[in-house]
């Protein structure tokens, strides 16, 4: 396990005086990996704040490349970077942020092809893509190789998490099981205001802490929603 450096402990002082992290909890992190797949919206979020929490290594997987209409929700990038790959461009934002961190780059994203080899890799998946047949590839993968994932999904004003493939073996097929009809939809992009990804994304990146440092009570099998236009709530166990 990773001996907290001097530097270590105060770049990370904030989060190790809470009780339920600690520095126990903060050399698990630093001793943690994790897979993002999907670095837009969601994934902006998401990468930032598991890299200044100090997970120590985080793979990057996303074969898109920045557009102008990303920037607003995609807060990792700027205009300068627009036709550069994502997972590269946020690679190197992030490394000027933490610079102790390791990255690992995918720019092809992931694929039937790459999947398992890819994801055997980490101790937990992060999906922050936006199309059924990735989350369902990355539910069986998971599932074959005992990986727990977490969950995400946006439009609009509204947003869903889960965690997935953890202590209760819930599945994403036990959620949404019409699978076939689901991957057969066709692909639309939908409005979103550029919030509504950044508060599910950092979610996502509470949630796989709380995971990866065995603290609270992670959303293991129950669905978690937010409307930000009512500021309504729900979870839905399934």
């Amino acid at each position: 396990m990773n001996i907290l450096t001097e530097k270590d402990r105060l770049r990370y002082s904030r989060q190790t005086m809470l009780p339920q992290i600690g520095e126990e909890g903060q050399r698990k992190l630093l001793d943690s990996s994790v897979l993002v797949v999907g670095i837009g919206g969601l994934g902006s979020a998401t990468v930032t704040y598991l890299t200044v929490a100090g997970v120590g290594r985080i793979g990057l997987c996303d074969a898109d490349r920045v557009s102008l209409s990303n920037l607003q929700r995609q807060v990792l990038y700027t205009e300068e970077e627009v036709g550069h790959p994502k997972a590269v461009r946020a690679a190197a934002r992030l490394r000027s942020q933490s610079p102790g961190i390791r990255f690992d780059i995918y720019p092809d994203g992931l694929t039937l092809e790459n999947a398992e080899k890819i994801i055997r890799e980490y101790d937990l998946v992060v999906d922050c893509t936006d199309n059924f047949p990735t989350r369902y590839l990355i539910d069986d993968t998971c599932a074959r190789l005992y990986i727990p994932w977490i969950y995400g999904s946006i439009g609009e004003f509204h947003g869903q998490i889960a965690v997935m493939n953890h202590r209760r073996g819930r599945r994403y097929t036990d959620l949404y099981p019409d699978r076939e009809i689901l991957c057969s939809l066709p692909h639309t992009t939908a409005g979103v205001i550029g919030p509504v990804p950044g508060t599910i994304g950092a979610l996502e990146a509470s949630e796989a802490l709380k995971v990866l440092t065995g603290s609270g009570e992670p959303l293991d099998g129950r669905l978690f929603t937010i409307d930000l236009l009512s500021m309504t709530t729900s979870i839905i166990e399934f």
